[in-house]
């Protein structure tokens, strides 16, 4: 058996009788320093242990989100109508999106972009419209009624219906229209004739002419055929009179049909007008024009990734535009790409990560309006340099993605278009990403820190308690004449 003896001689900490020490005010002193210099240092490892602690890399974009990106924006266009608004996406690869609808909100909106009504819904198969293409051969058999500004007034308030085409001479659509406007017109006035039937009549306004008039009533394609009621329909809202559109075939009998669908509901001895006087029939080709010229366009597509280009126009298969009066003036309220990030993940991640998604929405609530001093046909574009940044999280041996994001530089400029004025946003990914990695101390590296501070302060402590005491022996043996 092992005597206790034994065990005591590897004790590496042997004790002095405390009858053998003696206690000074400078080692006092000196103690007290090294334990305010021990918490001290203890609290600043702490404060390491706890931070976060990144390295940052550039790598080849490795990205788990697929082949595709969502883009996300939310603009508004003062000058341009939800009618004709178009959302197209192309890349490339040749891939042509046109006219996206399915993701996007369309919402019409005043000069001071405030929703004048609630969402938009485009018609669709604008370009599948039969026109009947007649001829009349002697022009002189059939005659519409043009209207002016104050005959507009007028026949406003004097005929149930008012059924307006507002054209321009020069227009390839209204060309095609005026022989069956112009017959349908006739056939109209013979069957309700307007001296003694005050329920339909259909008229014409030439945009050339009455340029005040059509853009009161918010025309910016040619032919738009609009209807007007009189009554309850007819009241001033956001400064303009609510009206309906007709998006369905322009050929003479249907558009006869249509007259007639919109006076099954008012009876000719009474002249009492339904408040929503539509047929089923014509529920689907009527519908309600914009009560303002702007619009809001609002929700994402999806793009490859790869070079390509968002844009936003004015769009018709069966209506032309006067480039010199379009406007693509635009405020961006919100653009940015890839999955939307939450506000609080966003407030945790820049709480960690300070300069992390500074750059993400860089072009949010900034303005684009084009005062015409660039003269007509003014194309805004914009071209947006996308970088793919991802977070990264080493816990417990486990490495997980804490957040997704993609930052871009942005550059606009004006440029003049050889066909009609668009709002264009290019945009290009780069093959590379940033990594930011999360590099966590170790709890042993932690304890194995402070147990070198502890010892090393209190060691030199002891260093300079003795120096000192020797110190002090030395002068007093030199004042006491004695040879060291």
């Amino acid at each position: 058996m092992v005597s206790t003896t034994k065990i005591k001689s590897v004790d590496f900490y042997r004790k002095i009788p405390r009858d053998l020490t003696e206690a000074s005010l400078s080692g006092a002193g000196l103690s007290i320093v090294a334990a305010l210099a021990m918490l001290f240092l203890f609290g600043m490892e702490l404060s390491s242990y706890l931070a976060i602690n990144t390295s940052t890399s550039v790598i080849v974009d490795k990205s788990s989100d697929g082949d595709f990106l969502d883009i996300d924006f939310n603009i508004s266009f003062p000058a341009l109508s939800c009618e004709f608004a178009s959302v197209d996406v192309s890349d490339v690869f040749g891939t042509h999106r046109l006219n996206i609808t399915k993701t996007i909100r369309k919402v019409p909106i005043d000069p001071h972009l405030r929703a004048t009504a609630a969402e938009f819904h485009s018609s669709s198969g604008l370009h599948l419209i039969n026109h009947g293409d007649e001829d009349h051969g002697d022009n002189s058999t059939y005659a519409d009624i043009p209207l002016t500004g104050a005959a507009f007034e007028k026949f406003t308030h004097h005929f149930q219906i008012l059924v307006v085409n507002f054209y321009a001479p020069w227009c390839y659509w209204s060309n095609r229209l005026k022989p069956s406007w112009e017959k349908a017109s006739q056939i109209t006035r013979e069957r309700y004739n307007p001296g003694t039937d005050d329920r339909v009549l259909l008229g014409s306004v030439d945009c050339t002419e009455e340029p005040t008039l059509c853009k009161s009533n918010h025309i910016q394609g040619y032919p738009s055929i609009r209807i007007f009621r009189r009554g309850s329909d007819l009241r001033e809202d956001h400064g303009n009179h609510e009206h309906e559109s007709y998006y369905g075939d322009r050929d003479t009998d249907s558009l006869v049909k249509m007259v007639e669908e919109l006076l099954k509901p008012i009876k000719k001895k009474d002249h009492k007008l339904a408040l929503d006087g539509k047929s089923d029939n014509t529920a689907s080709t009527i519908k309600k024009a914009p009560v303002s010229g702007g619009c809001r366009i609002e929700g994402y597509v999806r793009a490859k990734k790869v070079p390509g280009e968002l844009v936003i126009s004015a769009h018709s298969g069966a209506h032309s535009f006067d480039a010199s009066q379009m406007n693509m003036s635009h405020i961006v309220t919100h653009l940015s790409f890839g999955t939307m990030v939450s506000e609080r993940l966003w407030t945790d991640m820049k709480r960690l990560l300070p300069y992390l998604g500074q750059s993400h929405d860089r072009l949010n609530g900034k303005s684009f309006i084009n005062q015409r001093k660039f003269d007509v046909n003014v194309t805004i574009e914009h071209y947006l340099q996308i970088v793919k940044t991802e977070v990264i999280s080493r816990r417990s041996g486990k490495e997980h993605s804490l957040i997704e994001e993609y930052e871009y530089t942005a550059h606009s400029s004006v440029a003049h278009s050889y066909h009609y004025p668009e709002a264009k946003f290019h945009f290009e990914l780069s093959p590379m990403q940033v990594l930011i990695s999360e590099n966590p101390k170790s709890f042993s590296h932690f304890i194995t820190n402070v147990c070198a501070i502890i010892g090393g302060v209190f060691t030199v402590a002891g260093i300079l308690d003795s120096i000192f005491q020797n110190t002090v022996r030395m002068v007093k043996k030199i004042e006491l004449g004695k040879n060291i």
